[in-house]
């Protein structure tokens, strides 16, 4: 399977050809510039992906030929890590840019392509974090700490733990990490993270049905408001606007936009429609579609009628003249009466004459027979 894959796309390793095709890592950059000619030789910058969100940028200071995919051990402090190279090329310091990577100190080398041994100890290490992680929360709990430590990532070496860990308020953990070092025998890095980056580090499936955003493509946290609920006219429950993080749904910014530019063109809540009928008041609107539902009640659907936002608009201007017209709909036509069937002002044993008729029918067979 692997050679035909090679054959097919004339890459003989790595994850896709030169870097442009799907990649199942989250923090995944479409390389628009990989088939540009010189584009991996303008510069030594490589981006290199290790667990889950955290990603780091390396001088490849040996040349070598890194291709996306590539399994690299880099420099680390102390010892070395192994992450995935993820980008390559001119993009790497676009990238750079947008992470705000201005120090030269920030930028580490890429030592080789990892080796057998270096696999060997890196699955070691990674077998080890869930164990620790479980631990680690005990060790906490005992201190009395108002903290929760939601994953544990281990260096590539086995020399270094980073703690991610979640609390309300400022914590004092000195003594914890000096608790986890006697513990672990590593060095212990720990680092705050919040609700939304524990969901994408953890995962899972989001009530759409779908993976989180959070754990697969997303890279970063815009704050969510609940106007993003108001301006879409989204029940403001909040069981169904929180996420899995139980905070506001990051999918609530998505179309927001959109709803606030379509709802520009729909008529005021507060204004009313006269007719030379009845007032009619706004009960509910269909923002994308441009439509709204007045009604001759301010708290009930009484008599509603559905308009298009244009003729709603027409009826204002002619309210402002002091003119009304016949009604909301269009030319002045009168809506459409529902005939309203009266079950009482039938026969009520119409039902008896209809159960006689099938019995006459069952029993003309057995007549017939008799003769």
């Amino acid at each position: 399977m692997e050679k035909e894959y090679a054959i097919r796309t004339g890459c003989d390793r790595g994850l896709c050809h030169q870097a442009i095709g799907r990649q199942d890592r989250q923090l995944n950059t479409y390389d628009w510039l990989a088939d540009v000619p010189g584009n991996q030789e303008s510069t030594d910058l490589v981006e290199v992906q290790f667990k889950h969100t955290r990603k780091g940028y390396y001088h490849n200071v040996n040349n070598l030929p890194l291709k996306k995919g590539d399994i690299v051990a880099v420099e680390a402090n102390p010892g070395h890590d192994i992450g995935v190279v993820t980008l390559t090329g001119r993009l790497v310091k676009l990238q750079m840019k947008k992470a705000n990577l201005k120090s030269e100190e920030d930028i580490r080398r890429v030592y080789r392509l990892a080796r057998e041994i270096d696999m060997q100890k890196f699955h070691e290490a990674k077998a080890l974090e869930h164990s620790t992680m479980i631990e680690s929360r005990q060790i906490a709990k005992g201190l009395g700490l108002d903290m929760k430590i939601g994953d544990v990532e281990y260096q590539g070496d086995g020399q270094k733990a980073i703690f991610y860990y979640i609390a309300d308020e400022r914590v004092d953990f000195r003594q914890l990490i000096k608790d986890l070092a006697a513990a672990f025998h590593v060095r212990i890095e720990m680092k705050q993270i919040g609700a939304r980056q524990e969901a994408g580090r953890i995962g899972g499936t989001g009530p759409c049905g779908r993976e989180l955003c959070c754990a697969t493509w997303m890279k970063n946290f815009v704050s969510v408001a609940t106007n993003a609920a108001r301006f879409q006219d989204i029940s403001l429950n909040p069981q169904k606007l929180a996420g899995m993080c139980a905070k506001l749904k990051c999918c609530l910014n998505y179309e927001v936009d959109d709803y606030i530019e379509a709802g520009r063109r729909l008529p005021s809540r507060e204004v009313i429609l006269q007719t030379l009928d009845s007032d009619y008041y706004l009960f509910k609107s269909d923002i994308l579609a441009g439509l709204v539902t007045y009604s001759t009640d301010k708290n009930i659907a009484a008599n509603t009628e559905t308009i298009t936002a244009e003729r709603a608009k027409q009826i204002i201007e002619m309210n402002r003249r002091g003119e009304k017209p016949d009604s909301l709909q269009e030319g002045g036509r009168a809506k459409p009466q529902k005939t309203h069937v009266e079950l009482t002002d039938d026969d009520i044993s119409r039902f008896d004459k209809a159960k006689k008729k099938k019995k006459k029918k069952k029993a003309q067979p057995k007549t017939n027979e008799k003769k």
